[in-house]
Parts: structure tokens; C-alpha cells; sequence
């Protein structure tokens, strides 16, 4: 998310729910054929292979010839939880599928056994591909935007798909959920899946190095958007500093991302390639209660440092650089206006 949203008033707080749940969800576009990466036993891994940092994450077998994945599910921490649950069950039921399930209308008689509208299928775009099955893993479900009656969440995911020939191929996006209050429970009203572009024809050294560092964890979408040479260098050179002292967990750079700031009509930074959004740091999700509030702090005031002149998270920092609201009680913002 971006910026300072429509900022929340008392009678929009929302309630910490501890709620439990599962699901798995991911996108396609720019696939790559690679062998399958199965996950170590004995435990959940993030995006990056490593031991996952989210404890409500369960580890799940995906079919044979594909990896094995990990089930996603809310943080203890999160703000309305069963928000983001029903976001990921939309994406999971368009771009996940078990043999002799592919194609729209297998789509949408999933999306109907979920309570969601089957006309979602039609705004799937590379959620769904020509492939006999697919296993998805959720990165990361963070808010976009989050209001009394209407929300936003960005799901980034990464996905393996297997041909008839047994070939696989990985792939991933950041779909942009949008979601409506409804009884008995949300539902999702529109589905913006990433598009970051094709790859340039030569990126930077900067980008090259962004791209190569351990210690900056892209989902694909965000990957795709530096390797489309759309991400403002200020973005590029404040994550390379930053990851001189930390691990970052990337959510969305550009592509996935709202237009204009989730409530108004301000267009957001993310678009224009010079925002940030960071979802762990070292190994530890911001949401979650469990992360020291010194480690958040202490890297939002990095992010100052380091050249952003509009940092959102979960806390309130003096300053008027610094801004919280319940959109950001999942993620570090940073916006760059140079």
C-alpha cells in the first residue's frame, strides 16, 4: 500500500482476529522451464527456499513431478484475517488445479463451490494456462487498502505448472483482490492480476545485483518488474542499502499494486516504480506480534535514512516522514520521490 490513505477513523478500526485457515494461490506470466525444487521435509519453506518465518504456514504434498508447496494461512497478527482468507481462496481456485481440472470452466465451478461469482474466471487473465495441472505457494497476502466495507489485498505468489510431457514450468504474479463487506462473509468483487512487462533488453548494474542478492527476496512480479527495467533507482539503491543489515521480504514493487492510493484518488508511488513494500525483515513478518517492535522500528527508520520521504508501518514514529494506519499493520512502506 502507499501513502497516507484515508486515514482510519475510530469507527473504522479493526478487530485482531487470531482466526486459522488454509489455502494456496499464485499467477502466471513470462514461465520459465526448470526442474522441480521440492521443499525440505520436516517444515514449511518462504518463497526463497528458506525455513518459513510465517508459523501458520503448514507445509502440503503437491502432486508427483512437482514441488512440494506450503499451505498459506493468516498471521496471528493480522487485522481482519478472514479478508485476506477469502482473497487467497479466489486466486487459489483460478490458478491452482489437480489433474483433469484445468481450463475456465473447471475455474468456475471452483470459484461457485466457494461462494464465489464464476464470472471471476473472466478476469483471471494468466492465472489461467493451458496445463494439465498446477501447484501454487503463496509469498505473501498483504492489504492493499483496507476500509469499513471495502478492501484490497495484494496476493504475490509463485506457481509450477506440469505439461502432458511432464515438463515444469515455475512462474508467478501479485494479483490486486478486491473484496466487498457481504454477509455471511467478504467476497471478492474484481480480481487485477500483474502485469509487469516484458524484460528489457539490458538492465543495470544496479538491477543485476538487485536481482542477485540472497538478502533481497523478490516474488516474481516484483523480480519481473526490475527485470522490465520499471523500478526508480532511488527503490534499487535504498534495498541494497537496506540489505547491508537485513534480509528483506519483498511484496510488491510496482506491477500488482493500486493505482491510485486504496480510498482516494491519489495516485499511489508504486505504479511509477518508486515505492517499496516489505513484508519481513530478517526471517521475521512484520505482522506478526511475536517480531520485536525494535526491529520494525529500527528499519522503518532505515528506510528514512536510506532516502524515502513517506514511511508507513505498523507503529507511530515522530516525524512527518513516518505514518500509520491498519492498511500498513502488515508491511513496511517506502515511497521515493527522487
Amino acid at each position: 500500500m502507499d501513502e497516507r490513505y484515508a486515514r482510519y477513523t475510530p469507527d473504522r478500526r479493526a478487530v485482531l482476529l487470531g482466526i486459522a485457515g488454509t489455502a494456496i494461490g499464485c499467477s502466471s506470466s513470462g514461465g520459465r522451464r526448470v526442474s522441480p525444487s521440492p521443499s525440505p521435509t520436516g517444515g514449511p519453506v518462504s518463497a526463497n527456499g528458506s525455513a518459513s518465518p510465517s508459523a501458520a504456514a503448514t507445509a502440503t504434498s503437491a502432486a508427483p513431478g512437482l514441488p512440494v508447496v506450503t499451505a498459506w494461512a493468516p498471521n496471528p497478527g493480522d487485522v481482519q484475517p478472514e479478508v485476506k482468507r477469502r482473497a487467497v481462496a479466489a486466486v487459489s481456485a483460478l490458478g491452482a488445479w489437480p489433474p483433469g481440472e484445468p481450463g475456465p470452466a473447471a475455474a468456475r465451478a471452483r470459484l461457485a463451490a466457494l461462494g464465489f461469482a464464476p464470472e471471476l474466471a473472466d478476469q483471471a487473465g494468466p492465472l489461467l494456462v493451458d496445463a494439465p495441472e498446477a501447484v501454487l505457494e503463496v509469498v505473501d497476502a498483504q492489504y492493499g487498502g483496507i476500509l469499513d466495507t471495502t478492501a484490497s489485498v495484494l496476493v504475490a505468489c509463485r506457481r509450477w505448472t506440469r505439461a502432458a510431457d511432464g515438463a515444469v514450468t515455475a512462474d508467478g504474479s501479485t494479483v490486486d483482490v478486491r473484496l466487498s463487506r457481504a454477509t455471511p462473509r467478504w467476497t471478492v468483487t474484481a480480481l487485477h492480476p500483474s502485469d509487469p512487462g516484458p524484460a528489457a533488453a539490458t538492465v543495470s548494474a544496479q538491477a543485476t545485483r538487485v536481482l542477485a542478492d540472497s538478502r533481497i527476496v523478490l516474488p516474481p512480479a516484483a523480480a519481473a518488474d526490475v527485470r522490465a527495467d520499471t523500478v526508480h533507482a532511488s527503490v534499487l539503491t535504498a534495498l541494497e542499502t537496506l540489505a547491508v543489515d537485513h534480509t528483506i521480504d519483498v511484496t510488491v514493487l510496482r506491477s500488482g499494486h493500486p493505482i491510485d492510493v486504496f480510498g482516494t484518488t491519489r495516485p499511489s508511488d508504486h505504479p511509477k516504480g518508486r515505492a517499496v513494500d516489505v513484508w519481513g525483515i530478517d526471517g521475521r513478518p512484520v505482522v506478526d506480534p511475536a517480531t520485536p517492535r525494535a526491529l520494525v522500528e529500527s528499519f522503518m527508520r532505515a528506510g528514512a535514512a536510506a532516502g524515502s520521504y513517506n514511511v508507513g508501518g505498523p507503529y507511530a514514529l515522530p516525524g512527518a516522514t513516518f505514518f500509520t494506519d491498519a492498511t500498513h499493520h502488515d508491511h513496511v512502506h517506502l515511497g521515493f520521490t527522487t
